[in-house]
């Protein structure tokens, strides 16, 4: 099979172990800069080109699209959905979880429990809104960003206030969301292959700090997830149309909650944390789903 792996560096962690494990496999495998492909629309007869090649020779495509080049990397994706190339993420997919509010929106409306979130608008006292999602402190997000870049912790009202007011100043919306104190700087990144966990770990705070990424000094250790936990991940990829899902859950005293969903999840943590070949069953997926593709497109 011939993949394409879409990676802006090939030195990624990520990115390698992928390449490893499908060229494990019996596999063809290629990097490319999804920034250095034209798209090409002609009649009926889409095409991708990278340094002067048709990319139509392609089976299957692994996006690994960082949140600074979300646009791009959908139409990418997109147009190798017109092509009828099999892709571990859908163009929707992505930009879906690239935005907080609307990522929200779509959890709860599939009946995934999430944390009290608010978007506020003009002119509305700040003070009653941070008082209705249970008082201080609150957290307050920016409606894109990645790696806990863009996530504040308010302590008191002109905390608040100052935040909110310098990322209004340079034209950037927020969310506020209630700040779960029981979960002592922990939360659970589960990740979702085909329905199904494969891996899951604890990440911690390192001390001082609420927010748990791994890219922020944060700490992980392997875990089996609750029955109630595992089911909610899967549930929580399926509502974003995730068949590849990175799921962090917040233990709260309502029970689980989500608190994002990931769609180019590193590997690097959640490898090294577990020992688990993750890579591996994202070849797997795509392999038995290549399969059943490649009769229709011959």
């Amino acid at each position: 099979m011939n993949i394409a792996i879409f990676s802006r560096d090939p030195a990624l962690y990520s990115t390698q172990s992928l390449q490893r494990a499908a060229s494990a496999r019996g596999h063809f495998v290629q990097v490319i800069d999804h920034l250095c492909c034209s798209l090409w629309l002609e009649d009926n007869r889409p095409t991708v080109y990278y340094n002067g090649q048709h990319l139509n020779y392609l089976d299957a495509i692994i996006p690994r699209i960082g949140a600074s080049v979300t646009q791009a990397g959908a139409a990418l994706i997109s147009q190798f959905e017109a092509m009828d190339v099999f892709s571990t993420t859908h163009a929707a997919a992505l930009l879906l979880t690239r935005d907080k509010l609307r990522s929200l929106q779509q959890l709860m409306r599939c009946g995934v429990p999430v944390p009290r979130t608010m978007l506020p608008g003009e002119a509305q006292q700040l003070d009653d809104l941070i008082e209705s999602l249970g008082g201080f402190p609150v957290v307050i997000k920016l409606l894109e960003g990645t790696h806990g870049v863009g996530v504040l912790l308010a302590h008191n009202l002109l905390q608040a206030t100052s935040i909110i007011e310098t990322f209004q100043k340079i034209g950037q919306r927020i969310l506020l969301q209630e700040f779960i104190a029981e979960a002592a700087g922990a939360d659970l990144r589960a990740f979702v292959v085909h329905g199904e966990v494969v891996a899951a770990m604890r990440r911690q705070a390192k001390p001082g700090e609420f927010r748990s990424n791994l890219h922020r000094g944060g700490s992980a250790v392997p875990v089996t997830l609750s029955e109630a936990e595992a089911e909610i991940a899967v549930q929580a990829a399926w509502a974003m149309g995730l068949d590849i899902a990175g799921v962090d859950i917040l233990s709260s005293r309502r029970g689980p909650l989500v608190m994002e969903v990931n769609a180019s999840p590193g590997l690097e943590g959640i490898e090294n944390a577990t020992q688990i070949d993750v890579a591996s069953s994202i070849i797997s997926f795509l392999e038995s789903h290549v399969a059943i593709l490649q009769p229709i497109r011959v």
